[in-house]
């Protein structure tokens, strides 16, 4: 199995997890809103710095949020704690971008482009994904679901019946070719320097014609 093969299927794996987190060892609830909004902004700074840079240091992340180390340690007081957090972010963005894209709505060819789209806007989050899968895990479940997102393959069957899908393409290597063509773009963004609406634009030709009916 290619690197490009591994990463993909971790997160496949992942998407359909995405009702599990890592536990927050500190929730929005117990905090007041200055601290809350203090935890989130160091929480968004990690996200931000290692998509750009997985190695990168706490104090790199404690720059990019504008707080001090000591500040940092005083909400997350390991490395591991952060990562958690971040893994936790990153669940509940996926979810949100899930629940954006409306994939049980309209043509399921439509709402598949509509969910690459909001994906993709998940940005450095993304990049995060493919370069360190694991941190989006919950490690109590992982290995529990191993199939399609339910709600992906119901999209795809709807598709499959309105013809905007090809029949002879399942659930589950859709699932893989979406987040195989989502990987190839974040890659060739990385490498080549294209603009984002380019790049994005090149994603969903591909998709599309990879789905597209073929004629009998």
């Amino acid at each position: 199995m290619t690197q490009v093969e591994q990463r993909c299927s971790t997160i496949v794996k992942l998407y359909s997890e995405l009702g599990c987190c890592y536990p927050l060892g500190v929730t929005d609830q117990q905090v007041s809103g200055s601290r809350a909004r203090t935890r989130q902004a160091i929480v968004d700074a990690a996200i931000e710095v290692l998509g750009r840079n997985p190695a990168a240091s706490l104090g790199d992340i404690a720059t990019a949020a504008e707080v001090g180390r000591t500040t940092l340690h005083r909400y997350f007081a390991e490395r591991s704690d952060l990562l958690a957090a971040v893994g936790a972010e990153a669940v509940a963005r996926l979810g949100r971008a899930t629940a954006q894209a409306r994939i049980g709505e309209g043509a399921g060819a439509a709402a598949l482009r509509r969910l690459c789209q909001e994906y993709f806007d998940l940005g450095n989050l993304l990049s995060l994904m493919f370069t360190e899968p694991e941190l989006c895990v919950d490690p109590a479940a992982a290995g529990q679901s191993d199939g399609c997102d339910p709600d992906f393959a119901a999209m795809v069957e709807r598709g499959h019946a309105d013809g905007t899908i090809d029949p002879e393409l399942p659930a589950d290597w859709l699932q893989s070719l979406v987040w195989s063509q989502l990987y190839a773009g974040w890659a060739y963004l990385a490498e080549t320097g294209a603009s984002r609406h380019e790049v994005l634009r090149l994603i969903l030709r591909t998709v599309d014609g990879a789905i597209a009916v073929r004629a009998a």
